[in-house]
Protein backbone atom coordinates (compact mmCIF):
# COMPACT_ATOMS: atom_id res chain seq x y z
CA UNK A 1 0.00 0.00 0.00
CA UNK A 2 1.15 3.92 -1.04
CA UNK A 3 3.02 5.64 1.79
CA UNK A 4 -0.31 7.49 3.46
CA UNK A 5 -0.97 11.19 2.66
CA UNK A 6 -1.20 12.97 6.01
CA UNK A 7 -4.00 15.97 6.14
CA UNK A 8 -6.88 17.35 8.89
CA UNK A 9 -10.19 16.80 6.09
CA UNK A 10 -10.16 14.62 3.11
CA UNK A 11 -12.56 16.31 1.01
CA UNK A 12 -14.18 14.27 -1.78
CA UNK A 13 -15.02 16.05 -4.87
CA UNK A 14 -13.47 19.46 -6.34
CA UNK A 15 -17.20 20.64 -7.73
CA UNK A 16 -17.95 24.86 -6.36
CA UNK A 17 -19.24 23.38 -3.01
CA UNK A 18 -16.19 20.97 -2.29
CA UNK A 19 -13.44 23.98 -3.51
CA UNK A 20 -15.95 26.54 -1.27
CA UNK A 21 -15.45 23.85 1.59
CA UNK A 22 -11.43 24.07 1.03
CA UNK A 23 -11.57 27.88 2.31
CA UNK A 24 -14.03 27.25 5.16
CA UNK A 25 -11.73 24.80 6.41
CA UNK A 26 -8.91 26.83 5.63
CA UNK A 27 -10.59 29.86 7.32
CA UNK A 28 -10.22 27.27 10.44
CA UNK A 29 -6.92 26.19 10.19
CA UNK A 30 -6.93 23.08 8.72
CA UNK A 31 -5.40 21.91 5.58
CA UNK A 32 -7.05 19.45 2.87
CA UNK A 33 -6.39 17.29 0.24
CA UNK A 34 -9.25 16.62 -1.94
CA UNK A 35 -10.04 13.76 -4.39
CA UNK A 36 -12.11 13.77 -7.70
CA UNK A 37 -12.76 11.27 -10.65
CA UNK A 38 -12.53 13.90 -13.16
CA UNK A 39 -8.84 14.87 -14.90
CA UNK A 40 -9.79 18.36 -13.06
CA UNK A 41 -11.66 20.82 -10.77
CA UNK A 42 -15.10 21.88 -11.06
CA UNK A 43 -17.39 19.18 -11.66
CA UNK A 44 -20.49 19.41 -13.24
CA UNK A 45 -19.81 23.32 -13.70
CA UNK A 46 -16.65 22.28 -15.76
CA UNK A 47 -17.68 19.03 -17.32
CA UNK A 48 -21.05 19.92 -18.66
CA UNK A 49 -21.77 23.83 -19.04
CA UNK A 50 -18.63 25.72 -18.58
CA UNK A 51 -19.85 28.85 -20.87
CA UNK A 52 -23.29 28.29 -19.62
CA UNK A 53 -24.42 31.73 -17.44
CA UNK A 54 -25.11 30.99 -13.43
CA UNK A 55 -27.87 33.82 -12.27
CA UNK A 56 -28.38 32.84 -8.64
CA UNK A 57 -24.84 32.95 -7.69
CA UNK A 58 -25.31 36.30 -4.46
CA UNK A 59 -22.94 39.09 -5.50
CA UNK A 60 -22.76 37.73 -9.29
CA UNK A 61 -25.73 38.61 -11.33
CA UNK A 62 -24.58 36.22 -13.60
CA UNK A 63 -21.33 34.20 -13.83
CA UNK A 64 -20.31 31.61 -16.59
CA UNK A 65 -19.85 28.38 -14.83
CA UNK A 66 -15.91 27.77 -15.63
CA UNK A 67 -15.39 32.01 -14.24
CA UNK A 68 -17.19 30.41 -10.89
CA UNK A 69 -14.94 27.93 -10.53
CA UNK A 70 -12.21 30.05 -11.25
CA UNK A 71 -12.82 32.05 -8.63
CA UNK A 72 -13.23 29.51 -6.30
CA UNK A 73 -10.05 28.36 -7.14
CA UNK A 74 -8.70 31.40 -6.42
CA UNK A 75 -9.99 31.23 -2.91
CA UNK A 76 -9.53 28.14 -1.76
CA UNK A 77 -5.55 29.10 -3.09
CA UNK A 78 -4.24 30.82 -0.15
CA UNK A 79 -4.76 27.20 2.11
CA UNK A 80 -2.45 25.41 -0.67
CA UNK A 81 -4.79 22.25 -0.98
CA UNK A 82 -3.45 19.43 -3.01
CA UNK A 83 -6.02 17.63 -5.10
CA UNK A 84 -5.49 14.16 -6.20
CA UNK A 85 -7.58 14.17 -9.58
CA UNK A 86 -8.80 11.56 -12.10
CA UNK A 87 -9.15 9.06 -9.75
CA UNK A 88 -12.34 7.58 -7.92
CA UNK A 89 -12.75 7.05 -4.04
CA UNK A 90 -13.12 3.48 -3.71
CA UNK A 91 -12.61 2.61 0.61
CA UNK A 92 -12.80 4.42 3.70
CA UNK A 93 -12.02 2.83 7.15
CA UNK A 94 -11.77 4.06 10.43
CA UNK A 95 -8.49 3.80 11.86
CA UNK A 96 -7.67 2.70 15.92
CA UNK A 97 -6.83 6.18 17.06
CA UNK A 98 -10.08 7.32 15.22
CA UNK A 99 -8.68 8.77 12.32
CA UNK A 100 -10.01 8.27 8.45
CA UNK A 101 -8.00 6.14 5.61
CA UNK A 102 -9.33 6.89 2.37
CA UNK A 103 -7.88 5.00 -0.27
CA UNK A 104 -8.56 5.55 -4.32
CA UNK A 105 -8.50 3.86 -7.79
CA UNK A 106 -5.06 4.89 -8.44
CA UNK A 107 -3.91 3.84 -5.40
CA UNK A 108 -3.25 6.90 -3.13
CA UNK A 109 -4.11 6.64 0.34
CA UNK A 110 -5.22 9.72 2.15
CA UNK A 111 -5.55 9.66 6.37
CA UNK A 112 -8.03 12.42 7.92
CA UNK A 113 -8.94 13.62 11.09
CA UNK A 114 -12.58 14.06 9.33
CA UNK A 115 -13.97 13.39 5.65
CA UNK A 116 -16.28 15.93 3.77
CA UNK A 117 -18.25 14.28 0.27
CA UNK A 118 -18.75 16.66 -1.76
CA UNK A 119 -19.30 14.48 -4.68
CA UNK A 120 -22.50 16.25 -6.16
CA UNK A 121 -24.73 13.18 -7.37
CA UNK A 122 -22.24 10.87 -7.79
CA UNK A 123 -20.53 9.30 -10.52
CA UNK A 124 -22.09 10.39 -13.73
CA UNK A 125 -22.11 9.76 -17.06
CA UNK A 126 -24.59 10.58 -19.54
CA UNK A 127 -27.67 8.60 -21.33
CA UNK A 128 -26.67 7.70 -24.33
CA UNK A 129 -29.63 7.31 -27.32
CA UNK A 130 -29.88 3.78 -28.48
CA UNK A 131 -28.45 3.98 -31.78
CA UNK A 132 -26.60 1.36 -33.69
CA UNK A 133 -22.91 2.51 -33.95
CA UNK A 134 -23.12 5.47 -32.03
CA UNK A 135 -19.56 5.29 -29.99
CA UNK A 136 -17.41 5.58 -33.46
CA UNK A 137 -18.98 9.19 -33.47
CA UNK A 138 -18.93 10.10 -29.87
CA UNK A 139 -15.66 12.95 -28.64
CA UNK A 140 -15.48 13.88 -32.59
CA UNK A 141 -18.65 14.36 -34.02
CA UNK A 142 -21.81 13.86 -31.44
CA UNK A 143 -21.08 15.40 -28.14
CA UNK A 144 -23.08 15.15 -24.70
CA UNK A 145 -21.66 18.10 -23.76
CA UNK A 146 -20.14 21.84 -24.95
CA UNK A 147 -16.89 22.70 -23.92
CA UNK A 148 -16.16 25.51 -26.23
CA UNK A 149 -19.17 27.20 -28.02
CA UNK A 150 -16.97 28.76 -31.48
CA UNK A 151 -16.11 24.52 -31.77
CA UNK A 152 -19.52 25.29 -33.56
CA UNK A 153 -19.63 28.36 -35.46
CA UNK A 154 -20.67 28.00 -39.09
CA UNK A 155 -21.77 24.19 -38.42
CA UNK A 156 -24.96 22.31 -39.43
CA UNK A 157 -25.94 21.26 -35.18
CA UNK A 158 -28.46 18.67 -34.73
CA UNK A 159 -29.72 19.36 -30.89
CA UNK A 160 -31.86 16.10 -29.62
CA UNK A 161 -33.45 16.54 -26.29
CA UNK A 162 -36.13 18.51 -24.77
CA UNK A 163 -35.22 19.50 -21.42
CA UNK A 164 -33.51 22.80 -20.25
CA UNK A 165 -29.68 21.89 -21.60
CA UNK A 166 -31.05 21.35 -24.71
CA UNK A 167 -33.00 23.85 -25.09
CA UNK A 168 -30.62 26.59 -23.28
CA UNK A 169 -27.74 25.38 -26.07
CA UNK A 170 -30.40 26.02 -29.22
CA UNK A 171 -30.97 29.40 -28.13
CA UNK A 172 -27.07 30.05 -27.63
CA UNK A 173 -25.58 28.33 -30.77
CA UNK A 174 -28.15 29.71 -33.05
CA UNK A 175 -26.53 33.21 -33.19
CA UNK A 176 -23.48 31.06 -34.79
CA UNK A 177 -24.29 27.88 -36.39
CA UNK A 178 -27.65 26.51 -37.97
CA UNK A 179 -29.85 24.36 -35.65
CA UNK A 180 -32.09 21.78 -35.91
CA UNK A 181 -33.58 20.46 -32.74
CA UNK A 182 -35.14 17.19 -32.32
CA UNK A 183 -37.75 16.20 -29.67
CA UNK A 184 -40.07 13.16 -29.88
CA UNK A 185 -42.56 15.35 -28.48
CA UNK A 186 -44.32 18.87 -29.90
CA UNK A 187 -43.97 20.18 -26.35
CA UNK A 188 -40.77 20.93 -23.97
CA UNK A 189 -39.80 20.79 -20.50
CA UNK A 190 -37.18 23.84 -20.13
CA UNK A 191 -37.73 27.49 -18.90
CA UNK A 192 -41.58 28.86 -19.86
CA UNK A 193 -39.36 32.05 -21.21
CA UNK A 194 -36.95 29.98 -23.21
CA UNK A 195 -39.55 27.85 -24.64
CA UNK A 196 -41.94 30.80 -25.93
CA UNK A 197 -37.87 32.11 -27.30
CA UNK A 198 -37.34 29.02 -29.04
CA UNK A 199 -41.12 28.80 -31.16
CA UNK A 200 -40.32 32.51 -31.68
CA UNK A 201 -36.75 31.60 -33.31
CA UNK A 202 -38.68 28.30 -35.29
CA UNK A 203 -40.98 31.01 -36.04
CA UNK A 204 -38.91 33.44 -37.46
CA UNK A 205 -36.56 30.64 -39.38
CA UNK A 206 -33.48 31.36 -37.37
CA UNK A 207 -33.70 27.64 -36.14
CA UNK A 208 -35.61 24.37 -36.84
CA UNK A 209 -38.01 22.28 -34.99
CA UNK A 210 -37.67 18.93 -36.34
CA UNK A 211 -41.31 17.82 -33.80
CA UNK A 212 -42.31 15.02 -33.27
CA UNK A 213 -39.14 13.27 -34.21
CA UNK A 214 -37.35 10.76 -32.68
CA UNK A 215 -33.35 9.88 -33.32
CA UNK A 216 -32.70 6.76 -35.49
CA UNK A 217 -29.31 6.37 -37.38
CA UNK A 218 -25.93 8.60 -37.68
CA UNK A 219 -24.81 8.73 -41.52
CA UNK A 220 -20.97 9.77 -41.68
CA UNK A 221 -17.53 8.09 -41.91
CA UNK A 222 -14.13 7.90 -39.40
CA UNK A 223 -16.16 9.79 -36.70
CA UNK A 224 -17.41 12.88 -38.62
CA UNK A 225 -21.05 12.66 -38.74
CA UNK A 226 -22.67 13.47 -42.29
CA UNK A 227 -26.21 13.39 -41.42
CA UNK A 228 -28.76 12.14 -38.68
CA UNK A 229 -31.91 10.34 -40.00
CA UNK A 230 -34.96 10.68 -37.82
CA UNK A 231 -38.46 9.16 -37.56
CA UNK A 232 -41.82 9.91 -36.31
CA UNK A 233 -43.69 6.81 -34.75
CA UNK A 234 -45.49 6.87 -37.79
CA UNK A 235 -42.74 5.71 -40.01
CA UNK A 236 -41.91 8.81 -41.44
CA UNK A 237 -38.20 8.86 -41.92
CA UNK A 238 -36.17 12.80 -42.15
CA UNK A 239 -32.49 12.92 -43.40
CA UNK A 240 -30.90 16.24 -41.55
CA UNK A 241 -27.55 16.94 -43.00
CA UNK A 242 -25.58 17.58 -40.40
CA UNK A 243 -21.73 18.51 -39.28
CA UNK A 244 -22.02 17.67 -35.17
CA UNK A 245 -24.73 16.21 -32.88
CA UNK A 246 -25.28 17.27 -29.26
CA UNK A 247 -27.32 14.73 -27.52
CA UNK A 248 -28.80 15.73 -24.28
CA UNK A 249 -30.72 13.01 -22.51
CA UNK A 250 -29.97 13.60 -18.99
CA UNK A 251 -27.20 11.90 -16.80
CA UNK A 252 -26.76 8.96 -15.43
CA UNK A 253 -25.83 9.00 -11.27
CA UNK A 254 -24.95 6.87 -8.63
CA UNK A 255 -23.05 6.91 -5.89
CA UNK A 256 -20.51 4.38 -7.03
CA UNK A 257 -18.69 2.72 -4.09
CA UNK A 258 -19.76 5.63 -1.50
CA UNK A 259 -23.02 3.27 -1.05
CA UNK A 260 -20.80 0.80 0.35
CA UNK A 261 -19.65 2.61 2.68
CA UNK A 262 -22.76 1.86 5.77
CA UNK A 263 -24.08 5.60 5.24
CA UNK A 264 -27.76 5.64 5.92
CA UNK A 265 -29.29 6.57 2.72
CA UNK A 266 -32.29 7.89 1.32
CA UNK A 267 -33.44 7.73 -2.18
CA UNK A 268 -29.45 7.18 -3.41
CA UNK A 269 -28.76 10.84 -1.31
CA UNK A 270 -26.67 10.75 2.38
CA UNK A 271 -28.99 11.69 5.11
CA UNK A 272 -27.25 14.39 7.23
CA UNK A 273 -28.14 16.26 10.18
CA UNK A 274 -28.97 20.25 8.89
CA UNK A 275 -27.20 21.75 11.60
CA UNK A 276 -23.70 20.14 11.10
CA UNK A 277 -24.04 18.03 8.04
CA UNK A 278 -22.91 15.32 9.85
CA UNK A 279 -23.66 11.79 7.84
CA UNK A 280 -25.08 8.89 10.37
CA UNK A 281 -21.23 8.67 10.83
CA UNK A 282 -19.53 10.57 13.46
CA UNK A 283 -16.86 12.24 11.55
CA UNK A 284 -17.96 11.96 7.70
CA UNK A 285 -19.89 14.69 6.62
CA UNK A 286 -22.24 15.62 2.87
CA UNK A 287 -22.71 19.00 1.80
CA UNK A 288 -23.94 19.78 -1.69
CA UNK A 289 -26.36 17.96 -4.16
CA UNK A 290 -25.02 14.46 -2.54
CA UNK A 291 -26.98 15.21 0.69
CA UNK A 292 -30.85 15.30 2.00
CA UNK A 293 -32.45 16.69 4.65
CA UNK A 294 -36.22 18.07 5.34
CA UNK A 295 -36.57 21.14 3.93
CA UNK A 296 -33.37 20.70 1.33
CA UNK A 297 -32.64 23.05 -1.68
CA UNK A 298 -30.50 21.62 -4.70
CA UNK A 299 -29.03 25.04 -5.04
CA UNK A 300 -25.24 25.74 -5.29
CA UNK A 301 -25.65 28.65 -2.40
CA UNK A 302 -26.79 26.16 -0.11
CA UNK A 303 -24.34 23.73 -0.60
CA UNK A 304 -21.85 26.46 0.07
CA UNK A 305 -23.95 27.23 3.39
CA UNK A 306 -23.37 23.98 4.33
CA UNK A 307 -20.02 23.83 3.70
CA UNK A 308 -19.35 26.56 6.49
CA UNK A 309 -21.81 24.75 8.62
CA UNK A 310 -19.35 21.31 8.39
CA UNK A 311 -16.45 23.16 8.91
CA UNK A 312 -17.80 24.69 12.13
CA UNK A 313 -18.79 21.02 13.04
CA UNK A 314 -15.60 19.27 12.48
CA UNK A 315 -13.87 21.98 14.72
CA UNK A 316 -14.09 20.04 17.98
CA UNK A 317 -13.40 16.76 16.03
CA UNK A 318 -10.11 17.56 15.69
CA UNK A 319 -9.29 20.38 18.04
CA UNK A 320 -11.55 19.35 20.66
CA UNK A 321 -9.58 21.24 23.66
CA UNK A 322 -9.28 24.31 21.46
CA UNK A 323 -12.56 26.81 21.88
CA UNK A 324 -13.60 28.32 18.61
CA UNK A 325 -14.37 31.89 19.23
CA UNK A 326 -17.03 32.54 15.61
CA UNK A 327 -15.24 35.52 13.83
CA UNK A 328 -16.25 37.43 10.52
CA UNK A 329 -13.70 37.07 7.62
CA UNK A 330 -13.49 41.20 7.70
CA UNK A 331 -12.54 40.67 10.97
CA UNK A 332 -9.84 38.36 11.03
CA UNK A 333 -8.86 38.48 7.26
CA UNK A 334 -7.26 35.27 5.63
CA UNK A 335 -4.88 33.55 7.28
CA UNK A 336 -1.82 31.84 5.42
CA UNK A 337 -2.67 28.48 4.27
CA UNK A 338 -1.19 25.76 6.60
Amino acid sequence: MSNPNKTDVAIIGAGPVGLFAIFQLGMLGFRCQVVDALDGIGGQCIALYPEKPIFDIPGYPKIEAAALIHRLEEQASPFAPIFHLGQQATGLTRLEDGRWRLETSAGTVIEAGAVVIAAGSGAFGPNRPPIEGIEAYEGKSLHYMVKRREDFRGKKVVIAGGGDSAVDWALSLSEIAQVMVVHRRGKFRAAYENVCRLEQLHAEGVLELVVPYQLQGLEGHDGQLDAVTVSTLEGTVRRLEADAMLAFFGLSMNLGPIAEWGLALERHMLTVDPATCQTSVPGIFAIGDINTYPGKLKLILTGFAEAAHAAHAIHPILRPDTALHFEYSTTKGVPAGG
